[in-house]
This record gives structure tokens, C-alpha cells and sequence, in this order.
């Protein structure tokens, strides 16, 4: 039976789905090209070394970021409710920033690979991690103000206009679950 309808088109595949994958497959092509180089001139061990010492800096990274990031928002938390003690070393400034960044430093180092092992070093020295969250938040903030009203970027928006200003209201939540007392 024809209805003269057209037939629906499947929807067309964003850059980013094609992209993403092709760009992950070369990564690893080049690593994996890249230890073979270095293993032959380096020799097996040396490469083995520097990947195991990769590793255990990375995870060093990330520990000591995560301590950071969970140190910030204990204290973020405790000025919200009105239960800040004095801090027996000021804070440095800036120190809450960059948490992000130095995390994902320390997760390339990890992985195991020459190339993102260098990403990582990279991401490890305080003046590219601070133009690199430059540019990201310039970036979120242009796509923030490029979004539809009523989507998800707008929600964002007004969260991030209407803070809250930190007080608790106490209270409590009773369920009725029926007219009657049943016992």
C-alpha cells in the first residue's frame, strides 16, 4: 500500500561520531609505531622502564589531585554551613583550580604509550594547565550562550546565575501512604 509519504531518512551521523573513532584508532597506531621505535633504538627494558615509570607518576598525580579536589570541597562545604574553622596555613590562590586538568595529566601518564605520556608531562606544568582551562572555559561559555532556550545549556545557565547562598532549611518529609492506620 503506498501512503505517497516520503520514506524517513536515518539521521545523519555528527562529524564528531565519525571523527572521534578514526582519531582513536590513529592515536593507538601511532603509540603502538612509537614504542617500536623507541624499543628498537632504547632497547625492550628501557621502553618498560619508562613506561612503569610513567605509571606510578601518574598515579602519584592523581592521588594528590584527588586529595586536593576532596580538601576544596570539605571546605567549601563547611564555609556553606557556617562551620568553618580557621585555617592554620592560608589558602594559596588558585589552588582549587586546575584539578581537572592535573587529574587528566595524570590518567595519560598512565596509559601506557609515548604520546600521552608527553600530553601528561604536558599537562603537569602549571602555565599550559592554565591557558588550557582558559580556553576550555571561554569555549563552554560560548557554547553556553549559543544554546537553545529551554535545553540543557540554558538549565546550566540559570544555575549558574541563581547560586544558592548557602543556607540549610531543616526539615522534614512524612509520607502518607493511605487514609487509614493500618496496624
Amino acid at each position: 500500500m503506498t501512503t505517497g509519504a516520503p520514506p524517513p531518512t536515518a539521521p545523519r551521523r555528527s562529524r564528531a561520531r565519525t571523527l572521534v573513532p578514526l582519531a582513536i584508532a590513529a592515536w593507538l597506531v601511532l603509540e603502538i609505531w612509537l614504542l617500536t621505535v623507541v624499543a628498537d633504538a632504547a632497547g625492550g627494558f628501557a621502553v618498560l622502564g619508562l613506561l612503569v615509570g610513567a605509571a606510578v607518576l601518574g598515579a602519584a598525580v592523581v592521588k594528590r589531585a584527588g586529595r586536593r579536589a576532596f580538601a576544596n570541597l570539605t571546605e567549601t562545604l563547611q564555609q556553606q554551613t557556617g562551620r568553618q574553622q580557621p585555617d592554620p596555613e592560608p589558602a594559596a590562590p588558585g589552588r582549587a583550580e586546575g584539578n581537572g586538568l592535573l587529574m587528566l595529566g595524570g590518567l595519560l601518564l598512565m596509559l601506557p604509550g609515548l604520546v600521552s605520556d608527553a600530553a601528561g608531562l604536558l599537562l603537569l606544568v602549571p602555565p599550559v594547565r592554565a591557558r588550557l582551562g582558559r580556553a576550555a572555559e571561554r569555549s563552554l561559555e560560548r557554547r553556553m550562550n549559543a544554546a537553545v532556550p529551554g535545553g540543557l545549556g540554558d538549565a546550566f545557565q540559570q544555575a549558574r546565575m541563581r547560586r544558592p547562598d548557602g543556607k540549610v532549611v531543616q526539615g522534614e518529609v512524612i509520607r502518607e501512604e493511605g487514609t487509614g492506620h493500618h496496624g
